[in-house]
């Protein structure tokens, strides 16, 4: 089955010109004009993979990768005429696995998509229902077990079960009420603050075990599991 891209650019030159260049590489492309109409698109075709642009009528790109994060993993790329830091940052930060400024080359981004699609996949092949490995750790919800370096580490279940629940979702943002109702239940009556206080500790059992991935705050927003390389 060939990968499917979904590009999301108002500019219909634009998506004429990527869906006939990826769709010669052999991948299967669909298009959307619209932030509005790539959020449904999304959840519609469900792409191995997003070109997303910024500047977009209805809903930005920001938006757009949100809303997209809240439902999926799947690898975003985006694709703006802005090249400023702050930009690069908050796309980032969002969960967009990669940047790239218009103009673009072609060739670099075929190569850029190909990359973050091989990082994706071979993440991914890692999961199954019970035990999450990336480098240097090992989640085990059957056993309740967490390792670090091969180590088993104490730790409550329910440090463990929030770190699986990110895990899980690598690269994805969850607020603190998000992580209440998926790791807590939605009967939790408690301060949505726990949530920190777990995440505080689970960052000391963590701290300096890989350079790959870290638990991350993402501010004003929630907590991700991040992949750095």
């Amino acid at each position: 089955m060939s990968t499917k891209i979904l590009v999301v650019d108002d500019d219909s030159n634009i998506c004429e010109l990527l869906r006939l260049y990826f769709e010669d590489e052999g991948y299967e492309v669909k298009t959307a004009s619209d932030g509005a109409e790539g959020v449904s698109y999304f959840k519609i075709y469900e792409p191995d993979l997003v070109l997303l642009d910024i500047m977009l009528p209805k809903k930005d790109g920001y938006q757009v990768c949100r809303e997209i994060r809240e439902v999926s993993s799947k690898p975003v790329i985006m694709v703006t005429a802005k090249g400023e830091v702050f930009d690069k940052v908050l796309g980032l930060e969002l969960g967009a696995d990669d940047f790239v400024v218009k103009p673009f080359d072609m060739k670099e981004l075929s190569a850029r998509i190909k990359a973050v699609l091989r990082r994706y996949s071979a993440h991914a092949n890692q999961l199954d229902e019970e035990v999450i490995k990336f480098e240097n750790i090992e989640i085990s919800l059957q056993k309740y077990e967490l390792k670090l370096c091969g180590k088993p580490i104490d730790i409550p279940p329910k440090e463990l079960e929030l770190l699986y629940f990110l895990a899980s979702n690598f690269n994805r943002v969850f607020t603190r009420d998000q992580l209440l109702d998926k790791v807590w239940g939605f009967d939790y009556l408690g301060d949505s603050r726990t949530v920190d206080v777990h995440v505080k500790r689970l960052r000391e059992k963590l701290e300096g075990a890989s350079d790959k991935w870290t638990l991350k705050t993402v501010w004003g927003v929630g907590y991700k599991f991040e992949l750095l390389q």
